[in-house]
Protein backbone atom coordinates (compact mmCIF):
# COMPACT_ATOMS: atom_id res chain seq x y z
CA UNK A 1 0.00 0.00 0.00
CA UNK A 2 1.21 3.73 -0.99
CA UNK A 3 1.87 5.39 2.58
CA UNK A 4 0.95 8.91 1.88
CA UNK A 5 -1.12 11.82 3.17
CA UNK A 6 -4.47 11.32 3.07
CA UNK A 7 -6.75 13.82 1.64
CA UNK A 8 -9.50 16.31 4.26
CA UNK A 9 -12.29 14.33 2.29
CA UNK A 10 -10.85 10.81 3.16
CA UNK A 11 -14.39 8.80 4.18
CA UNK A 12 -14.58 7.18 7.43
CA UNK A 13 -14.22 3.36 7.65
CA UNK A 14 -14.75 0.23 10.12
CA UNK A 15 -11.97 0.67 12.67
CA UNK A 16 -10.59 -3.17 11.72
CA UNK A 17 -9.66 -1.37 8.20
CA UNK A 18 -7.11 0.59 10.13
CA UNK A 19 -7.54 3.29 7.97
CA UNK A 20 -7.72 7.33 8.97
CA UNK A 21 -10.94 6.96 10.23
CA UNK A 22 -9.63 7.76 13.83
CA UNK A 23 -8.09 11.51 14.09
CA UNK A 24 -10.68 14.31 14.95
CA UNK A 25 -8.98 16.33 11.93
CA UNK A 26 -10.26 19.79 12.03
CA UNK A 27 -9.17 19.96 15.92
CA UNK A 28 -5.72 19.69 15.04
CA UNK A 29 -2.73 19.59 12.67
CA UNK A 30 -0.51 16.95 12.19
CA UNK A 31 1.44 16.08 16.21
CA UNK A 32 4.65 15.85 17.56
CA UNK A 33 5.31 12.66 18.68
CA UNK A 34 7.64 11.79 21.86
CA UNK A 35 8.54 8.68 22.03
CA UNK A 36 10.29 7.36 25.42
CA UNK A 37 11.88 4.08 25.71
CA UNK A 38 13.63 2.69 28.75
CA UNK A 39 16.10 -1.10 27.83
CA UNK A 40 14.68 -3.86 29.85
CA UNK A 41 11.59 -1.46 31.99
CA UNK A 42 8.93 -4.17 32.85
CA UNK A 43 5.70 -3.80 34.62
CA UNK A 44 4.69 -2.71 37.34
CA UNK A 45 7.66 -1.19 38.65
CA UNK A 46 6.58 2.61 38.64
CA UNK A 47 4.40 4.62 40.45
CA UNK A 48 1.57 5.21 38.85
CA UNK A 49 0.98 1.10 38.72
CA UNK A 50 1.38 0.75 42.39
CA UNK A 51 5.39 0.25 43.18
CA UNK A 52 5.21 2.21 46.61
CA UNK A 53 9.16 2.12 46.11
CA UNK A 54 10.57 3.12 43.03
CA UNK A 55 10.32 6.96 42.38
CA UNK A 56 9.08 7.77 38.41
CA UNK A 57 7.16 11.38 38.53
CA UNK A 58 7.87 11.92 35.00
CA UNK A 59 5.95 8.78 34.10
CA UNK A 60 3.52 9.20 37.09
CA UNK A 61 2.98 12.74 35.12
CA UNK A 62 2.13 11.23 31.67
CA UNK A 63 -0.41 9.08 33.41
CA UNK A 64 -1.84 11.48 35.07
CA UNK A 65 -2.27 14.54 32.69
CA UNK A 66 -3.02 11.38 30.17
CA UNK A 67 -3.97 7.76 29.77
CA UNK A 68 -2.32 5.00 31.59
CA UNK A 69 -2.80 1.56 30.19
CA UNK A 70 -3.04 -1.60 33.04
CA UNK A 71 -2.48 -4.51 30.16
CA UNK A 72 0.52 -3.97 27.82
CA UNK A 73 2.68 -6.19 26.44
CA UNK A 74 5.27 -6.59 24.02
CA UNK A 75 5.56 -8.92 21.30
CA UNK A 76 8.80 -10.13 22.50
CA UNK A 77 10.85 -10.03 25.41
CA UNK A 78 13.98 -9.75 23.73
CA UNK A 79 15.52 -6.72 22.98
CA UNK A 80 16.06 -6.60 18.84
CA UNK A 81 12.90 -8.60 18.25
CA UNK A 82 10.14 -6.63 20.57
CA UNK A 83 12.52 -2.88 19.38
CA UNK A 84 11.43 -3.98 15.36
CA UNK A 85 7.94 -4.95 16.21
CA UNK A 86 7.32 -1.80 17.72
CA UNK A 87 9.09 -0.01 14.42
CA UNK A 88 7.14 -2.15 11.71
CA UNK A 89 3.89 -2.44 13.95
CA UNK A 90 4.01 -6.09 13.07
CA UNK A 91 4.68 -9.25 15.74
CA UNK A 92 7.92 -10.05 15.55
CA UNK A 93 7.48 -13.98 13.94
CA UNK A 94 7.08 -12.08 10.65
CA UNK A 95 10.39 -10.08 10.01
CA UNK A 96 12.50 -12.97 9.48
CA UNK A 97 15.66 -13.07 11.26
CA UNK A 98 14.86 -9.82 12.91
CA UNK A 99 12.05 -12.49 15.11
CA UNK A 100 15.60 -13.12 16.98
CA UNK A 101 18.05 -11.10 19.17
CA UNK A 102 21.38 -9.56 17.48
CA UNK A 103 19.91 -9.88 14.26
CA UNK A 104 18.73 -7.26 11.50
CA UNK A 105 16.06 -6.12 9.73
CA UNK A 106 15.01 -6.11 5.98
CA UNK A 107 14.61 -2.84 4.84
CA UNK A 108 11.73 -3.30 2.44
CA UNK A 109 9.49 -3.85 5.58
CA UNK A 110 7.93 -0.44 6.12
CA UNK A 111 9.21 1.27 9.35
CA UNK A 112 6.49 4.38 11.02
CA UNK A 113 9.63 6.84 11.37
CA UNK A 114 11.34 6.99 7.87
CA UNK A 115 6.96 6.75 7.02
CA UNK A 116 6.55 9.73 8.61
CA UNK A 117 10.07 11.11 7.87
CA UNK A 118 8.85 10.40 3.76
CA UNK A 119 5.47 13.21 4.41
CA UNK A 120 7.58 15.81 6.35
CA UNK A 121 8.32 15.10 9.86
CA UNK A 122 11.61 16.12 11.10
CA UNK A 123 12.59 12.36 12.86
CA UNK A 124 15.34 11.21 14.68
CA UNK A 125 16.65 9.43 18.25
CA UNK A 126 19.43 9.22 20.94
CA UNK A 127 20.98 6.67 22.01
CA UNK A 128 18.83 2.72 21.65
CA UNK A 129 17.10 2.73 19.30
CA UNK A 130 17.16 -0.25 17.11
CA UNK A 131 18.97 -3.13 17.95
CA UNK A 132 21.30 -4.74 18.78
CA UNK A 133 22.20 -5.85 15.87
CA UNK A 134 23.44 -5.42 12.02
CA UNK A 135 21.52 -2.80 10.20
CA UNK A 136 23.46 -3.13 6.68
CA UNK A 137 23.21 -6.89 6.90
CA UNK A 138 19.11 -5.96 5.97
CA UNK A 139 20.08 -3.17 3.38
CA UNK A 140 20.32 -0.11 5.57
CA UNK A 141 23.10 1.14 3.81
CA UNK A 142 22.65 4.93 4.78
CA UNK A 143 19.67 5.11 6.77
CA UNK A 144 18.33 3.90 10.19
CA UNK A 145 15.32 3.04 10.98
CA UNK A 146 14.43 5.98 13.71
CA UNK A 147 16.14 8.60 11.62
CA UNK A 148 19.56 10.61 11.93
CA UNK A 149 21.12 10.18 15.35
CA UNK A 150 21.19 13.30 17.83
CA UNK A 151 24.14 12.65 20.03
CA UNK A 152 23.61 15.30 22.42
CA UNK A 153 19.67 14.67 22.29
CA UNK A 154 16.40 15.74 22.42
CA UNK A 155 17.91 19.42 22.85
CA UNK A 156 20.20 18.99 19.67
CA UNK A 157 17.05 17.79 17.85
CA UNK A 158 14.87 20.75 18.38
CA UNK A 159 17.71 22.71 17.77
CA UNK A 160 17.78 21.33 14.23
CA UNK A 161 14.28 21.96 12.96
CA UNK A 162 13.91 24.35 10.60
CA UNK A 163 12.89 27.65 12.43
CA UNK A 164 11.30 29.63 10.24
CA UNK A 165 8.80 26.80 8.78
CA UNK A 166 9.27 23.89 11.71
CA UNK A 167 7.89 20.61 10.93
CA UNK A 168 6.12 18.23 13.06
CA UNK A 169 8.91 16.17 14.35
CA UNK A 170 8.79 12.33 15.48
CA UNK A 171 11.86 11.70 18.47
CA UNK A 172 12.79 8.52 19.52
CA UNK A 173 14.04 9.03 22.93
CA UNK A 174 15.77 5.91 24.09
CA UNK A 175 18.67 4.86 26.69
CA UNK A 176 20.62 1.82 28.24
CA UNK A 177 18.46 1.86 31.84
CA UNK A 178 17.76 0.15 33.20
CA UNK A 179 19.56 -3.20 31.22
CA UNK A 180 22.44 -4.83 33.16
CA UNK A 181 25.16 -3.97 34.45
CA UNK A 182 24.39 -2.61 37.55
CA UNK A 183 26.57 -0.24 40.43
CA UNK A 184 26.28 -2.74 43.01
CA UNK A 185 24.63 -1.46 46.26
CA UNK A 186 23.91 1.71 44.13
CA UNK A 187 19.86 1.97 44.86
CA UNK A 188 20.24 1.34 48.36
CA UNK A 189 23.15 4.13 48.21
CA UNK A 190 20.92 6.22 46.90
CA UNK A 191 18.34 5.95 49.55
CA UNK A 192 15.63 3.06 49.43
CA UNK A 193 14.96 1.52 51.65
CA UNK A 194 15.29 -2.07 50.34
CA UNK A 195 13.43 -4.01 52.99
CA UNK A 196 10.31 -2.35 51.58
CA UNK A 197 11.11 -3.34 47.76
CA UNK A 198 8.17 -6.19 46.78
CA UNK A 199 9.64 -9.87 45.63
CA UNK A 200 8.26 -11.49 43.33
CA UNK A 201 6.90 -15.12 44.69
CA UNK A 202 9.56 -17.35 42.19
CA UNK A 203 12.93 -15.32 44.28
CA UNK A 204 13.38 -16.23 47.31
CA UNK A 205 13.24 -12.83 49.73
CA UNK A 206 16.48 -12.19 50.88
CA UNK A 207 18.52 -8.90 50.83
CA UNK A 208 20.95 -9.97 47.89
CA UNK A 209 17.84 -9.91 45.66
CA UNK A 210 16.28 -7.05 47.53
CA UNK A 211 19.62 -4.90 46.74
CA UNK A 212 19.84 -6.13 43.06
CA UNK A 213 16.14 -4.86 42.74
CA UNK A 214 17.01 -1.40 44.17
CA UNK A 215 20.01 -1.11 41.86
CA UNK A 216 17.57 -2.44 38.59
CA UNK A 217 15.29 0.69 40.11
CA UNK A 218 18.27 3.57 40.42
CA UNK A 219 18.37 3.15 37.07
CA UNK A 220 14.27 2.89 36.14
CA UNK A 221 14.84 6.46 37.83
CA UNK A 222 17.34 7.64 35.67
CA UNK A 223 15.70 6.98 32.81
CA UNK A 224 12.37 8.71 34.00
CA UNK A 225 14.67 11.56 34.62
CA UNK A 226 15.45 12.24 31.26
CA UNK A 227 11.76 11.86 30.05
CA UNK A 228 10.98 14.24 33.19
CA UNK A 229 14.00 16.62 30.97
CA UNK A 230 12.33 16.21 28.02
CA UNK A 231 8.76 17.07 29.35
CA UNK A 232 10.31 20.41 30.30
CA UNK A 233 11.83 21.62 26.65
CA UNK A 234 8.47 20.47 25.32
CA UNK A 235 7.24 23.39 27.44
CA UNK A 236 9.76 25.53 27.53
CA UNK A 237 9.19 25.10 23.60
CA UNK A 238 5.77 26.15 24.18
CA UNK A 239 4.72 22.20 21.95
CA UNK A 240 3.86 20.12 24.91
CA UNK A 241 0.14 19.89 24.39
CA UNK A 242 0.65 19.55 21.02
CA UNK A 243 2.78 16.56 21.05
CA UNK A 244 2.02 12.65 21.84
CA UNK A 245 4.00 11.85 24.65
CA UNK A 246 4.49 7.98 25.09
CA UNK A 247 6.44 6.47 27.41
CA UNK A 248 7.54 2.51 28.07
CA UNK A 249 9.59 -0.08 28.07
CA UNK A 250 10.54 -2.56 25.69
CA UNK A 251 10.11 -5.85 27.80
CA UNK A 252 10.74 -7.22 31.55
CA UNK A 253 13.57 -6.64 33.96
CA UNK A 254 16.69 -8.56 32.77
CA UNK A 255 16.34 -10.94 36.06
CA UNK A 256 15.69 -14.64 35.77
CA UNK A 257 12.28 -15.73 35.10
CA UNK A 258 11.61 -12.02 33.20
CA UNK A 259 13.50 -10.69 30.64
CA UNK A 260 13.88 -13.78 27.97
CA UNK A 261 10.73 -15.34 29.10
CA UNK A 262 7.18 -15.20 28.24
CA UNK A 263 5.71 -14.65 31.64
CA UNK A 264 4.14 -11.72 32.57
CA UNK A 265 7.00 -10.17 34.39
CA UNK A 266 8.84 -10.48 30.80
CA UNK A 267 6.31 -9.68 28.31
CA UNK A 268 4.09 -7.17 30.26
CA UNK A 269 5.47 -3.67 30.20
CA UNK A 270 4.56 0.09 31.80
CA UNK A 271 2.68 1.80 29.34
CA UNK A 272 1.63 5.61 29.72
CA UNK A 273 0.39 8.56 26.79
CA UNK A 274 -0.50 11.88 26.93
CA UNK A 275 -1.44 13.92 24.40
CA UNK A 276 -2.67 17.71 25.71
CA UNK A 277 -6.66 18.02 25.25
CA UNK A 278 -7.09 14.79 23.20
CA UNK A 279 -6.50 12.17 25.74
CA UNK A 280 -8.93 13.04 28.81
CA UNK A 281 -6.53 12.95 31.76
CA UNK A 282 -6.52 10.36 34.31
CA UNK A 283 -7.69 8.00 32.19
CA UNK A 284 -7.29 3.98 32.95
CA UNK A 285 -7.20 1.72 30.05
CA UNK A 286 -7.81 -1.51 31.08
CA UNK A 287 -8.21 -3.77 28.00
CA UNK A 288 -5.72 -5.37 25.84
CA UNK A 289 -2.82 -3.48 24.04
CA UNK A 290 0.43 -4.42 22.22
CA UNK A 291 3.33 -2.42 21.84
CA UNK A 292 2.94 -3.06 18.03
CA UNK A 293 -0.40 -1.19 18.33
CA UNK A 294 2.39 2.22 18.50
CA UNK A 295 3.38 2.44 15.15
CA UNK A 296 -0.40 2.40 13.34
CA UNK A 297 -1.39 5.00 16.42
CA UNK A 298 1.45 7.12 15.46
CA UNK A 299 0.82 6.91 11.98
CA UNK A 300 -2.89 7.40 12.14
CA UNK A 301 -2.23 10.46 14.17
CA UNK A 302 -0.02 11.92 11.37
CA UNK A 303 -2.66 11.54 8.70
CA UNK A 304 -0.79 8.73 7.03
CA UNK A 305 -2.26 5.55 5.51
CA UNK A 306 -1.35 2.89 7.17
CA UNK A 307 0.13 -0.68 5.27
CA UNK A 308 -1.33 -3.28 4.93
CA UNK A 309 1.71 -5.48 6.16
CA UNK A 310 0.99 -3.96 9.84
CA UNK A 311 -0.51 -6.12 12.05
CA UNK A 312 -1.40 -3.75 15.35
CA UNK A 313 -4.00 -1.95 15.43
CA UNK A 314 -4.31 2.17 16.16
CA UNK A 315 -4.99 2.85 19.93
CA UNK A 316 -6.91 6.16 19.09
CA UNK A 317 -10.31 4.44 19.97
CA UNK A 318 -9.51 3.13 23.30
CA UNK A 319 -7.22 6.81 23.75
CA UNK A 320 -11.06 8.80 23.04
CA UNK A 321 -12.93 6.43 24.84
CA UNK A 322 -15.29 5.56 21.62
CA UNK A 323 -17.71 2.61 21.84
CA UNK A 324 -15.73 0.08 20.39
CA UNK A 325 -16.95 -2.24 17.59
CA UNK A 326 -17.74 -5.88 18.58
CA UNK A 327 -15.14 -7.23 16.37
CA UNK A 328 -12.56 -4.48 18.12
CA UNK A 329 -14.19 -5.21 21.81
CA UNK A 330 -13.64 -8.59 21.47
CA UNK A 331 -9.82 -8.42 19.72
CA UNK A 332 -9.13 -6.29 22.92
CA UNK A 333 -9.99 -9.00 25.46
CA UNK A 334 -6.68 -11.05 25.18
CA UNK A 335 -3.39 -10.14 23.54
CA UNK A 336 -0.47 -12.98 22.18
CA UNK A 337 2.95 -12.70 22.27
CA UNK A 338 6.04 -15.05 21.81
CA UNK A 339 9.52 -15.39 21.83
CA UNK A 340 12.46 -16.81 19.46
CA UNK A 341 16.24 -16.93 20.26
CA UNK A 342 17.88 -14.64 22.77
CA UNK A 343 21.22 -15.37 22.56
CA UNK A 344 22.66 -18.55 21.79
CA UNK A 345 23.11 -20.59 25.07
CA UNK A 346 23.38 -24.60 23.23
CA UNK A 347 25.93 -26.04 21.07
CA UNK A 348 23.21 -26.25 18.07
CA UNK A 349 22.63 -22.67 17.87
CA UNK A 350 18.96 -23.42 18.67
CA UNK A 351 16.36 -20.92 20.35
CA UNK A 352 13.21 -21.33 23.16
CA UNK A 353 10.53 -21.03 20.82
CA UNK A 354 7.25 -20.01 22.51
CA UNK A 355 4.45 -18.37 22.22
CA UNK A 356 1.28 -16.96 24.56
CA UNK A 357 -1.97 -15.89 25.74
CA UNK A 358 -3.29 -13.56 28.30
CA UNK A 359 -6.65 -13.24 28.68
CA UNK A 360 -8.20 -11.44 31.84
CA UNK A 361 -8.03 -14.43 33.96
CA UNK A 362 -5.85 -16.79 32.03
CA UNK A 363 -2.04 -16.87 30.69
CA UNK A 364 -1.54 -20.04 28.71
CA UNK A 365 1.90 -20.62 27.24
CA UNK A 366 3.28 -23.17 24.42
CA UNK A 367 6.64 -24.17 24.82
CA UNK A 368 7.91 -25.46 20.82
CA UNK A 369 10.46 -26.93 21.47
CA UNK A 370 10.35 -28.61 24.85
CA UNK A 371 13.02 -31.11 24.53
CA UNK A 372 15.28 -27.58 24.99
CA UNK A 373 16.78 -26.62 28.68
CA UNK A 374 14.65 -22.96 28.46
CA UNK A 375 17.24 -20.74 29.19
CA UNK A 376 20.24 -22.36 28.11
CA UNK A 377 21.96 -26.02 28.80
CA UNK A 378 23.02 -25.90 32.31
CA UNK A 379 25.95 -25.14 33.90
CA UNK A 380 25.81 -21.95 30.58
CA UNK A 381 22.26 -20.53 31.42
CA UNK A 382 23.29 -17.75 29.15
CA UNK A 383 19.85 -16.84 28.23
CA UNK A 384 19.19 -14.45 30.71
CA UNK A 385 21.39 -11.41 31.86
CA UNK A 386 23.93 -11.35 33.05
CA UNK A 387 24.61 -13.65 30.16
CA UNK A 388 27.28 -16.75 30.40
CA UNK A 389 27.96 -16.15 33.85
CA UNK A 390 27.06 -16.35 37.21
CA UNK A 391 26.84 -13.04 37.97
CA UNK A 392 28.35 -12.11 41.69
CA UNK A 393 25.84 -10.25 43.90
CA UNK A 394 23.09 -10.18 41.20
CA UNK A 395 19.46 -12.51 41.85
CA UNK A 396 20.93 -15.17 39.01
CA UNK A 397 23.91 -15.35 41.30
CA UNK A 398 21.92 -16.58 44.14
CA UNK A 399 19.90 -18.18 42.87
CA UNK A 400 23.02 -20.44 40.72
CA UNK A 401 24.79 -20.45 44.03
CA UNK A 402 22.23 -21.72 46.25
CA UNK A 403 20.68 -23.87 44.16
CA UNK A 404 21.42 -26.85 46.30
CA UNK A 405 19.61 -25.09 49.14
CA UNK A 406 16.11 -26.52 50.03
CA UNK A 407 14.87 -22.78 50.39
CA UNK A 408 16.01 -22.25 46.82
CA UNK A 409 15.44 -25.19 44.98
CA UNK A 410 12.28 -24.37 44.11
CA UNK A 411 13.00 -20.75 42.36
CA UNK A 412 16.04 -22.18 41.22
CA UNK A 413 13.81 -25.11 39.30
CA UNK A 414 11.02 -22.45 37.97
CA UNK A 415 13.75 -19.93 36.97
CA UNK A 416 16.30 -22.50 35.00
CA UNK A 417 14.69 -25.57 34.88
CA UNK A 418 12.74 -27.98 32.01
CA UNK A 419 9.52 -26.77 30.89
CA UNK A 420 6.61 -28.72 29.11
CA UNK A 421 4.77 -28.26 26.30
CA UNK A 422 2.22 -26.21 27.84
CA UNK A 423 1.37 -23.86 30.57
CA UNK A 424 -1.53 -22.58 31.89
CA UNK A 425 -1.83 -19.96 35.05
CA UNK A 426 -5.09 -18.22 36.82
CA UNK A 427 -3.65 -15.06 36.87
CA UNK A 428 -6.58 -14.28 39.37
CA UNK A 429 -5.15 -16.61 42.09
CA UNK A 430 -1.88 -17.08 40.93
CA UNK A 431 -0.60 -13.75 39.62
CA UNK A 432 3.25 -14.76 39.89
CA UNK A 433 2.59 -17.87 37.49
CA UNK A 434 4.28 -20.48 39.87
CA UNK A 435 1.52 -23.03 39.52
CA UNK A 436 0.98 -24.81 36.51
CA UNK A 437 -2.44 -26.12 35.71
CA UNK A 438 -1.53 -27.87 32.37
CA UNK A 439 -2.58 -31.53 32.62
CA UNK A 440 -4.95 -31.05 35.24
CA UNK A 441 -8.57 -32.43 33.86
CA UNK A 442 -10.33 -29.82 35.40
CA UNK A 443 -8.76 -27.15 33.32
CA UNK A 444 -8.05 -29.20 29.76
CA UNK A 445 -11.35 -27.54 27.99
CA UNK A 446 -9.67 -24.07 29.06
CA UNK A 447 -6.58 -24.91 27.50
CA UNK A 448 -8.06 -26.18 24.40
CA UNK A 449 -9.53 -23.52 23.78
CA UNK A 450 -7.17 -21.06 24.58
CA UNK A 451 -4.68 -23.16 22.24
CA UNK A 452 -6.90 -23.27 19.52
CA UNK A 453 -7.43 -19.27 19.66
CA UNK A 454 -3.98 -18.63 19.67
CA UNK A 455 -3.37 -21.33 16.91
CA UNK A 456 -5.32 -19.25 14.98
CA UNK A 457 -4.25 -15.89 15.14
CA UNK A 458 -0.43 -17.11 14.71
CA UNK A 459 -1.61 -18.70 11.40
CA UNK A 460 -3.58 -15.86 10.29
CA UNK A 461 -0.39 -13.75 11.03
CA UNK A 462 1.58 -16.35 9.44
CA UNK A 463 3.84 -17.75 11.94
CA UNK A 464 6.19 -19.52 10.81
CA UNK A 465 6.69 -21.84 13.73
CA UNK A 466 2.93 -22.56 12.92
CA UNK A 467 2.67 -22.66 8.96
CA UNK A 468 5.70 -24.22 8.92
CA UNK A 469 9.91 -23.17 8.13
CA UNK A 470 9.99 -22.03 12.00
CA UNK A 471 13.33 -23.88 11.94
CA UNK A 472 14.78 -21.19 9.85
CA UNK A 473 15.05 -18.85 13.26
CA UNK A 474 17.20 -21.33 14.43
CA UNK A 475 19.42 -20.72 11.68
CA UNK A 476 19.65 -17.35 11.67
CA UNK A 477 23.01 -16.05 12.26
CA UNK A 478 23.76 -14.01 15.74
CA UNK A 479 25.92 -11.34 15.13
CA UNK A 480 27.17 -10.67 18.73
CA UNK A 481 28.40 -13.98 19.16
CA UNK A 482 28.46 -15.86 21.45
CA UNK A 483 30.02 -18.91 24.17
CA UNK A 484 29.68 -21.55 21.80
CA UNK A 485 30.66 -19.39 18.67
CA UNK A 486 32.33 -16.03 17.54
CA UNK A 487 30.14 -13.73 15.53
CA UNK A 488 29.65 -14.48 11.74
CA UNK A 489 31.27 -12.40 9.00
CA UNK A 490 27.72 -10.96 7.82
CA UNK A 491 29.07 -10.62 4.14
CA UNK A 492 28.37 -7.86 1.98
CA UNK A 493 25.70 -5.32 2.80
CA UNK A 494 22.44 -6.25 2.21
CA UNK A 495 22.82 -9.84 2.23
CA UNK A 496 20.40 -12.15 2.80
CA UNK A 497 20.21 -15.34 4.73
Amino acid sequence: MACQLASPDFDAQDITAKVLSEVDRPALDRPNILFCIADDWGWPHAGAHGDATIKTPAFDRVAKEGALFEQCYVSSPSCTPSRNAIFTGQYHWRLQEGANLWSSLDSTIPVYPLLLEANGYHVGHWRKSWGPGRLKVGGYTDTHPAGKKYQQGFAQFLQARDKKAPNPFCFWLGASDPHRGYKPGSGQQSGMDIDKIAVPGFWPNVEQIRSDIADYYFEVQRFDRDVGAALQLLEESGELENTIVVVTGDHGMPFPRCKSNCYDMGVRVPLAIRWGKHVQAGKRIKEFVSLIDLAPTFLAAAKITIPDEMTGRSLWPLLRGDALSEQEAVAREHVIFGKERHVPCRPDHSGYPTRGIRTARWAYLRNLEPSRWPVGNPPLFGDTDPARSIGKGTTKGYLLTHKDDEAVQRSYELCFGMRPLEELYDMAKDPDQLHNLAGRPDHQEVMDNLWAQLRGELVATKDPRVIGGGEKFDRYPHYGGSAWRPAPNPGKPGTKK
